[in-house]
């Protein structure tokens, strides 16, 4: 939908067809994704009561972060991230932002080809019957990303139109949300049917269909309200990773009917509080499952309890569908941000258009296989771009862009943003400085996905 934008009118210089529902839709789709996959994990490290308290701050934040934004394109009429920033900044802060969105959307293709990596292996070994990974190549998981990427994403990723890439668009569109959706009365339904105690001995076990109970220690199975340990230093960073949508909140507002500033915040406040409630039941009812052995992605530690179930393997393939689709999608706006950093005055070449595609998913799948967990994924990229995306930008673009004669640098309003952005660069340095210091003690328990 991003190539009508030029063909459309109103005040902006555009006039929106989408409808208020489709306009949830269309912006909840944008923050769901692959970090609905972490939540378990994270409130594994918190306890359910701090995990609840963190998730209702990161939503509150969020919301008013795109308030901050809105305010800002109705000041000077534009509806695109980038160009927010050059009208604070000028063309530094154009590039500012282009780099920030490429490295998040960068983090993005690496938490999906992740998946891939670690759910592949296990729905080829499900349609081979096999209850354990053999050591096969085509169960490895490095050599699979590498094959989809070649045979898959890359071949997609060469075209210079959108063509069929709006189409698989439009499937992603509608199939990576399903399978969210999915998702969470999975978990559910799954916490229902796997009692604990749970360990890792189950393989042994005859039958699967019946409430499954393995020799545990009793505290193992006990919900913690709080907690604190080495992994809880991702918890925010994973929640600010889940939430992030900012940069297609203006492009769904010019395509809103009827668009104005309550309007779209409606949008947005009603999207925010919809994912709320799916990641909080997600997150929920998968650590209720699983307790503290939940791994940093969920739908691994299912695997632990049965590798031929149906239904699980029902969502995994449609997972993989989903992910595999949006890599080349999520790549197409990629190389413009790229190209706008380090070919700005060059025409289009066809060198410049392979080598950019081939150099990105060459540099997604080795981090892809150096990488231990996704956790580890979610952690440095919501640690990041995350609260760049989130708290700092929106924040000092309000601050520059909003006149004074407008609002005074002294008003409650740019005061409240400038705590705002500095609450953001806070986060994003505790945050990078806790992670670091997990990796460089190497006390971190496995993050899963192996």
């Amino acid at each position: 939908f991003l190539l009508s934008l030029a063909s459309r009118k109103n005040d902006c210089g555009f006039e929106g067809k989408t409808s208020f529902g489709m306009s949830i839709f269309n912006l909840s789709n944008a923050i769901m994704g692959s970090g609905i996959l972490g939540l378990a994990y994270a409130m594994s490290n918190t306890g359910i009561i701090l995990f609840i308290l963190l998730l209702i701050c990161i939503a509150i934040l969020s919301a008013y972060s795109i308030h901050l934004l809105l305010k800002s394109a109705g000041v000077v009429g534009i509806r695109a991230y980038e160009q927010l920033g050059n009208r604070a900044f000028g063309p530094p802060g154009k590039v500012l932002a282009a780099v920030i969105i490429t490295i998040h959307n960068i983090g993005a293709m690496s938490s999906y080809l992740f998946i891939v990596k670690s759910e592949l292996p296990l729905v080829i070994q499900a349609f081979l019957s096999k209850h354990e990974n053999t050591g096969e190549w085509y169960l490895n998981g490095n050599y699979l990303i590498i094959i989809v990427s070649a045979l898959i994403i890359l071949p997609l990723a060469l075209m210079r139109q959108l063509g069929i890439l709006s189409e698989l668009f439009l499937h992603s569109v509608f199939v990576l949300p399903f399978t969210d959706v999915l998702l969470s009365p999975k978990v559910i339904y799954k916490r229902f049917n796997i009692a604990c105690p749970f360990g890792d001995d189950h393989h042994n076990q005859t039958s699967f269909h019946d409430h499954v109970h393995i020799n545990a220690t009793d505290d193992q199975c006990e919900a913690k309200m709080f907690t604190v340990n080495s992994q809880t230093a991702y918890t925010i960073p994973i929640l600010a990773f889940a939430f992030v949508c900012h940069p297609e909140v203006l492009p769904i507002y010019t395509e809103l009917r009827d668009a104005t500033k309550k309007r779209m915040q409606g949008v947005a406040n009603i999207s925010i509080m919809a994912m709320f409630v799916m990641y909080l039941l997600t997150a929920l009812f998968g650590y209720l499952t699983f307790y503290g052995n939940v791994e940093s992605e969920l739908l691994h530690t299912y695997s632990r309890v049965d590798p031929l179930d149906v239904l699980v393997l029902c969502v995994r393939l449609a997972v993989l569908v989903a992910v595999t689709l949006t890599v080349p999608v999520v790549l197409f706006p990629v190389r413009p941000s790229i190209t706008l950093i380090l070919f700005a005055d060059k025409p289009f070449s066809w060198a410049i258009h392979i080598g950019i595609a081939f150099c990105l998913l060459f540099l997604v799948n080795l981090l892809v296989i150096l990488v231990p967990s996704i956790r580890d994924i979610f952690g440095l990229i919501g640690a990041t771009s995350a609260p760049s995306l989130i708290f700092i930008l929106p924040g000092i673009f309000y601050i520059r862009i909003v006149p004074e004669e407008q609002e005074p640098l002294l008003s409650r309003t740019k005061i409240t943003a400038a705590c705002f952005a500095a609450l953001g660069f806070v986060f994003m340095v505790m945050s990078l400085s806790f992670i670091i210091i997990d990796w460089s003690t190497g006390e971190s328990r496995s993050g899963g996905g192996h």
